[in-house]
């Protein structure tokens, strides 16, 4: 057996399938895409789910990837066991209702053996007990030896989920031990003691199980495989763990090297550097593929796996910033495999070092929290709410919360903090929805299930004579949709673009011999289909020939702003650097809006830079051309590409003169003269790391300026000046208008002082107590509080109960000298009582509380009740 490094072994993969003619595809995001069931990509397959379905049409029947994928749901063995990682990579091949069992049995027997070249002696297979056609093919389409074929049941070699397709699988497995394996007992002891490692599961989906309980044959079965790339590499280079394979190797070397701690010493330690090297991995491709650190759904599954490895460099007694010096091992590792973690290298390290410094602040925080829930623990057991606060809020780890406790001779209350724990995740779950696409009922766009090919000739023209094929309404299939019904129609051809790509779909009008409707909207349904959305204007809308019709207007003003959203994503990397990235964008007509990837407000500067770039592009007049290429080609030409989407073979690359080349598959102006004027609107912060920037073009611009104009001529009618003097004559009447403020705020002191003299007249004495009470006059309720103190800073010992009236309500202030306070007098429980009289509540400290109530009328009444109060 030759040894292989992790990288040879996934590329011997995917060659191998590809001359078995599979379509290889590029691995999925880790975020998913249009399935809501599904935090984050944790299978080969799941990104792969409507293929099988039938819901979207597969590039090809036969298929081979490798996926990245993440599962958090193990994490706390992570580094504590050989296997577990949070991160890894599943290599896959999958048949949509092409070959079947007759030939992935071979052809796994045939990459193991001859390509891998694994010593057959080590080999072992199982089926499922029931599938003597899988028992058989093994026994005679391979030469693997018939003893080593093992019948298991369904737990181990049946794969279902509920209801829905399933099947029996096979699974391959590599045996480490000395013992001879005659019997299935044989077998499953040497599981049981780690001898034997399952690495390539082949799951023959033939069945379908309904309600009932029933296996029913599917017309068209499926294959979908899983080897674990990490599993398979510590068979191909002879380790025990897949922390000892070439890649993790390398992490965790920089681990060591980083924190000066030795490997191999102390396994406490071990297992936190393990800790790092995993997490590091899974938080470069989390980034990687856009996910933000956040409070909810995968945004905090990256930042519990950030906070978590920092919290384990400080086990390591490493205090300082050190993550990014481990992502750059992971970049070191999987760069080859996945140039866009290099291209992306200078962002993700950027959210790194952000969310670092961040944990350590929030650390110092929960630290400080954490002791104060400490003092108040009566007992040995702390709260497990307290737990679940600090772990949810600061993002403090459970197991540093134990640690600290422990030295305080204490011990949580788990049961609690697993409830609180499990609320949350259900949360999570209803908030994620179901998926969508395993059995819902279809409607509206979707009541269409069949796919069709609908061709775009919007490319160029507006106009085009199209054969209906397709109209429904919001349930069902119909003949016809009559004057105000509105409803779906799917034709052979069009020039309506679909909405795609953040361009919103194209309206306009469809004209037939005996009906004309409006299309609203046009719009992709979930399998595929460009469905134009229609009411009908006159006659009886049905099948057969009609005139489509693209409103120039509108298309002409979203292909301005579509082509002005590629000059502004050059013009933002250019001002702002190579780390922004698009994080989304929506053109429409009258406007577009561009998410991407940056840390901070853009400053005035930096927004005027970024509009005179693209109005200097626009100003040329540089013609706009599209080109079909290969996606290697694309990308070799430096063509940007979204990292979210995915692209077939052949792509279209649209080059603004040499400024500007991205993959894009919307409509565009012809050169860059037709955009006109561009101009920002706003830019703002919508995310962690995200800001936006909405802009318009052409003739929308010169409405705004005309607005602006308008504004400018209102102000000087009311300012009595010419238009140049406007911003000196508002800065003199700003000046002068703060003068009279102070003037003002001189005199309510002033007043406030005359009334400190008055209220001291006023003086009672209530059961031995000094005591002031009154109603003040034009005295604001922010500036009670300060009239109170002094009155009492002159009564020295006593108590003062002071009132105001404002329009419809009354405010009150009470303070307490400290002896008082000694005597038992409290102000915040005297107010409640006096605000309570005017309708209103409120309390404070002992010695000083304020109050307010909607009664003003009842103020006499409330002060005349202190004394009364007073004797409580």
């Amino acid at each position: 057996m030759e040894k292989l490094t992790t990288n040879e072994i996934r590329q011997k993969y995917l060659d191998f399938f590809k001359e078995k003619a599979h379509y290889v595809m590029e691995s999925f995001p880790l975020v998913p895409k249009d399935d809501k069931s599904l935090l984050l990509i944790n299978a080969g397959m799941a990104p792969l789910k409507p293929y099988f379905t039938g819901v979207k049409v597969p590039p090809s029947k036969r298929v081979t990837s490798c996926q990245k994928c993440i599962r958090t749901g193990d994490i706390d063995n992570v580094g504590r066991t050989k296997r577990h990682a949070t991160f890894f990579e599943m290599l896959g091949n999958f048949s949509f209702g092409d070959y079947f069992k007759e030939e992935i049995i071979p052809w796994a027997w045939e990459f193991v053996t001859e390509v891998l070249k694994i010593d057959k002696s080590r080999l072992y297979a199982t089926v499922y007990f029931e599938d003597d056609e899988a028992f058989e093919i093994w026994k005679n389409k391979t030469d693997i030896n018939p003893d080593r074929i093992f019948r298991l049941g369904k737990e181990d070699n049946f794969w279902e989920i509920g209801v829905g397709p399933c099947g029996p699988c096979s699974e391959i497995h590599y045996y480490k031990g000395a013992d001879e394996i005659r019997t299935t007992d044989d077998f499953i002891a040497a599981s049981d003691r780690d001898e034997m490692t399952e690495f390539w599961n082949l799951v023959f989906t033939q069945f379908d199980k309904d309600e009932e309980g029933n296996y029913n044959l599917l017309a068209n079965p499926n294959i979908d495989t899983g080897m674990g790339l990490e599993r398979m590499a510590t068979i191909m280079q002879g380790v025990d763990s897949i922390f000892e394979i070439d890649v993790l190797k390398n992490i965790i070397d920089k681990v060591t090297e980083v924190t000066g701690i030795v490997y191999g010493k102390n396994k406490e330690e071990d297992v936190s550097i393990r800790i790092i090297a995993d997490h590091a991995k899974s938080i470069a491709f989390l980034i990687g593929d856009g996910v933000l650190p956040s409070n909810e759904g995968r945004g905090y599954v990256l930042r519990r796996l950030l906070r978590r490895a920092a919290r384990h460099g400080r086990v390591l007694g490493h205090k300082k910033l050190f993550l990014n010096q481990i992502i750059s091992a992971v970049m070191e590792s999987y760069g080859q495999a996945y140039p866009d973690l290099l291209e992306r290298r200078e962002y993700i390290e950027k959210i790194v070092d952000l969310e670092e410094k961040k944990f350590h602040e929030t650390l110092d925080a929960g630290m400080e929290m954490l002791l104060g829930f400490v003092e108040e623990t009566e007992g040995d057991t702390f709260s497990g709410e307290h737990a679940f606060k600090l772990y949810d809020t600061y993002g403090f780890p459970l197991e540093l919360t134990e640690e600290i406790i422990a030295e305080k001779g204490m011990k949580i209350n788990l049961e609690t903090f697993r409830k609180e724990m499990n609320d949350q995740r259900q949360r999570a779950r209803a908030a994620r929805g179901e998926s969508s696409y395993m059995g819902s009922e279809n409607s509206g766009i979707d009541v269409l299930e069949e796919t069709v090919s609908t061709a775009f000739t919007g490319y160029g023209t507006l106009t085009e004579d199209a054969e209906i094929l397709f109209v429904y309404n919001e349930d069902e299939m119909v003949e016809h949709l009559e004057a105000g019904q509105k409803g779906y129609v799917v034709s052979d051809h069009t020039p309506f673009y679909a909405e795609m790509g953040g361009q919103v779909g194209d309206v306009g009008l469809i004209v037939g011999d005996e009906f004309k409707a409006e299309v609203l909207d046009t719009r992709k349904s979930r399998n595929g289909n460009t469905v134009h959305v229609v009411t009908v204007l006159e006659g009886n809308l049905t099948k057969g020939k009609a005139g489509f019709q693209v409103s120039e207007a509108v298309r002409k003003s979203t292909e301005r702003n579509h082509t002005a959203t590629h000059l502004l994503h050059k013009a933002l990397k250019m001002v702002l650097g190579s780390h922004v990235n698009q994080a989304g964008s929506v053109v429409q007509p009258d406007k577009l809006r561009f998410d991407f990837n940056h840390f901070q407000p853009m400053t005035v500067e930096e927004i005027r830079s970024v509009e005179q770039i693209v109005n200097e592009e626009i100003l040329k007049a540089t013609p706009v051309t599209t080109s079909l290429m290969s996606m290697s080609d694309a990308k070799a030409s430096g063509a940007m590409a979204l990292f979210d989407e995915k692209y077939g073979d052949e792509v279209r690359v649209l080059s603004v003169g040499e400024f500007s080349m991205e993959l894009c598959g919307g409509t565009h102006v012809r050169n860059s003269g037709e955009i006109g004027l561009f101009k920002v609107t706003s830019e703002a912060g919508i995310a962690s790391g995200v800001r936006r920037i909405e802009a318009i073009t052409g003739l929308n611009s010169f409405e705004l300026f005309n607005q602006k104009e308008n504004t400018l001529s209102e102000l000087q009618e009311l300012l009595k000046v010419g238009k140049n003097e406007i911003v000196n004559k508002v800065a003199a009447n700003i000046q002068e208008m703060k003068a009279l403020q102070k003037e003002l705020e001189e005199s309510r002191k002033a007043q406030s002082l005359g009334y400190v003299d008055e209220l001291l007249k006023m003086k009672e004495e209530v059961h031995g107590v000094h005591l002031i009470r009154g109603e003040v006059q034009n005295v604001e309720a922010g500036d009670l509080r300060d009239l109170t103190e002094k009155v009492l800073d002159k009564l020295q010992s006593g108590i003062v109960v002071l009132a105001a009236k404002g329009e419809g309500k009354v405010s009150f202030s009470v303070m307490i000298s400290k002896d008082k306070v000694k005597d038992g007098y409290h102000a915040g429980k005297l107010i409640k009582e006096i605000a309570a009289i005017a309708g209103g509540g409120g309390g404070g400290r002992p010695d000083m509380a304020q109050a307010g109530g909607k009664k003003p009328e009842m103020l006499g009444e409330a002060l005349q009740a202190v004394e009364d109060l007073l004797k409580k």
